[in-house]
Parts: C-alpha cells; sequence; structure tokens
C-alpha cells in the first residue's frame, strides 16, 4: 500500500515544534539578559574541593574547577568579573577569573579561613580565618594581604555595614562579637553576646546588628555605634538564618525547630509574629521587587513562597531531596537552590513558582553565589 505524505502538514508540524522550541527558551531566558551577557551560578562543593559553574541561560554545567580543600565563602564580586571564596582546609583566599573560569590567586590567610565579604566599593576583601584568630584584609587589585588584626577565639562569620565603616565578627568560642574599624582593622569593641555566635545581619543605616546563636534559642542585639549590647532576645527555636527587609524594618529568621519562620521587628527588637511553613526550615532567598521570601525545607524537599505582607504562604515548590542554600538571579526571575543530599541544584521560575530543571554538582555542594557579567 503505498503511503501518501502532506508535505504541507509536515512542514507545518515543524514550524510551530520550532516555534514552541523559541517560546519556551526565551520563557525561561531573564528578559533583562542581551545577547553576550552571560548569567552563572557558582557552587562549591566540599567534599571534592571544587568548584561547579552552570550556565543559568543554557541550563547546563559550564565547567568545574578545582579551588581546594573545604571550599565555602563563595561570593560574587561587585564590580569585577570575579568569584572568591576561600579554601578552609587550604589557608587561603581564591579568586576565579569569570571569563575563562580559571584560578587565577590563591593568597594566604591563615589557618582555617571560614568566611569572605567585600568593602561596599569592591575594593578590599576580608577574610575570617578561625585557626588563626584573626582577620586579614586584601587589596582587590593587587591580591595582597594589606592588613591583620587579631579577634576572638575562633572567628565564624564577618559582615562589612553597609556604609562601609566597620566589621562585625562573630567569634564562637569566645561568645563576643568584635566590632573593628574597616579601614584600619582597629578594634572599637569587643561585645558579649549569646553562646556560640554565628549569623550576623545589619541595618541598612549601620546602627544595629543582629547576630544568630548557633547553641540556644536565642539573638543578640548591638548597638554598632556605642558597641553594646542591647539585648538577648529569646525566640521560640534556633535561629538558623537571618534575612532583612530592604527598609530594615524587619528580619525573617527560619528556624527549623520551630518548624516556621521568626519574625523580628527591628525598631523594638521583639518578635512580632510566627509563620508555621514546614518540617525543617533552613535558609531562604528576598524578592525584594515582590515582597516574596523563599524558604527551603530541608526535611520536605519542598521550597515555600512566602509574601512576607500579607503573611500569607504558596504551594510548596519541589527542590531536590534536601533544598538548603538558595538565592535569586539579578531581577528576580529565577531562583537557585543547592540541593546537599543529591549533589545538584534546583532552577525554579519565580514567576510562576515552578520548577525548571535540576543540574548536577559536585560532591556536597554547600555555598552559592551568582555573577552576570
Amino acid at each position: 500500500m503505498k503511503i501518501r505524505v502532506n508535505y504541507r502538514l509536515l512542514v507545518l508540524v515543524v514550524i510551530l515544534s520550532a516555534l514552541a522550541i523559541r517560546e519556551a527558551a526565551v520563557e525561561i531566558r531573564p528578559l533583562y539578559l542581551r545577547p553576550g551577557l552571560h548569567l552563572v551560578a557558582y557552587v562549591a562543593n566540599t567534599s571534592d574541593g571544587t568548584l561547579s559553574a552552570i550556565d543559568l541561560v543554557k541550563l547546563a554545567p559550564a565547567a568545574t574547577i578545582p579551588v581546594g580543600g573545604d571550599p565555602s565563602g563563595v561570593r560574587a564580586h561587585p564590580s569585577r568579573k570575579e568569584i572568591w571564596g576561600v579554601s578552609s582546609s587550604g589557608g587561603y583566599a581564591w579568586v576565579l577569573d569569570a571569563l575563562s573560569n580559571q584560578i587565577v590567586a590563591r593568597i594566604p590567610v591563615g589557618a582555617s579561613p571560614d568566611a569572605i565579604d567585600f568593602s561596599p566599593d569592591g575594593k578590599r576583601a576580608y577574610v575570617a580565618a578561625s585557626g588563626s584568630n584573626a582577620v586579614f584584609a586584601i587589596d582587590c587589585g593587587t591580591r595582597q594581604v594589606v592588613g591583620r588584626s587579631k579577634v576572638g577565639h575562633r572567628p565564624g562569620i564577618l559582615r562589612v555595614s553597609p556604609n562601609g565603616a566597620l566589621l562585625v565578627v562573630s567569634n564562637r568560642d569566645d561568645a563576643t562579637v568584635s566590632v573593628l574599624d574597616a579601614a584600619t582593622l582597629a578594634t572599637r569593641a569587643v561585645i558579649p553576646v549569646a553562646a556560640d555566635p554565628d549569623e550576623i545581619a545589619i541595618l541598612p543605616d549601620s546602627s544595629k546588628a543582629f547576630v544568630s546563636s548557633r547553641a540556644n534559642d536565642e539573638l543578640s542585639v548591638i548597638e554598632l555605634r556605642r558597641g553594646v549590647l542591647l539585648t538577648d532576645l529569646a525566640l521560640d527555636g534556633k535561629p538558623n538564618a537571618l534575612l532583612l527587609k530592604p527598609d530594615g524594618g524587619e528580619l525573617y529568621i527560619p528556624s527549623a525547630t520551630a518548624h516556621g519562620l521568626l519574625i523580628v521587628n527591628t525598631q523594638t527588637d521583639e518578635v512580632g509574629d510566627f509563620l508555621l511553613l514546614g518540617m525543617s526550615p533552613t535558609s531562604a532567598a528576598l524578592d525584594p521587587a515582590t515582597g516574596t521570601l523563599y524558604v527551603s525545607d530541608s526535611a520536605t524537599g519542598k521550597v515555600i513562597p512566602v509574601a512576607i505582607d500579607a503573611r500569607k504562604t504558596g504551594s510548596p515548590i519541589s527542590a531536590g531531596q534536601a533544598p538548603h542554600a538558595a538565592q535569586l538571579t539579578p531581577g528576580g526571575d529565577m531562583l537557585v537552590v543547592v540541593d546537599p543530599a543529591s549533589d545538584q541544584i534546583a532552577l525554579i521560575r519565580a514567576k510562576t513558582s515552578s520548577l525548571i530543571t535540576l543540574i548536577p554538582t559536585g560532591s556536597h555542594p554547600r555555598d552559592l553565589a551568582i555573577k552576570m557579567f
């Protein structure tokens, strides 16, 4: 039997299929990303000492770069086409050139560096080395250490104040916070806080810092101008992360032990609200344009969108086995979520709160940075 082929219909099907593929690509591709620009997620893999570069336009791995043992503190440089991080077991900060995906510098910074932050103008990087009980200042142009200061025992997180004047360092073994002059690294104050201090959030006007405790259900509030403790605020669960509302009026605290989101009024230093979210909310990312907080629940494998002003939760979004660190792309089109349990990242379309795809990384991914260049 002779089969007749309808070539017009076949051509029409091919054209419609091509248009559908193009529309899907346009839907995924961020509208602000003009041709020639790159959008890349960089994920530190703690078990194999590598950095995975994930192309967020092609939705595919782009490179795997050896950076050294126990990489952490991954940050996108605010003005240079570089990604910075530290090797905790190697005792150095590393610098990745984003254009070539090559490590262009390894800068010794003492034993067991843990965290890194930049000055607002991007001219300096600051590293806290927990094994050396010290903070190091690095000139980002020359990639040379230009200052060092002793702090308390086992410093963990380090944050630069928004006005660029101060460094705030949590000293875990001392239960103190060191406040340093960012220009000279001179100590301005050493402030007792709750046990095992960890994460730090600083108000936009640089007047207060909030410091979480890894040991207790507490949040320490310090006044930076006078260098004094204002209060140790009792919480209904251990704080896992700290995120400030863009205007600084509220502090959002995912808590796995409270199974929800604690909301602190930063003017009165009181817990003003609580939202029950899931089994184990541990981290979050905030979209200031829409007022949506995306909270990762590591126990259920979901991300829960929260409308922070309305105090309403949306439908949970599947994001792997145990989603943890999360970050939005510039413009807020896409949410990138790290899943250390399954060695992958989840890409979520923020507009529709739907999973786009899962992309493999290295072994046990931890920290995340996103760079557009």
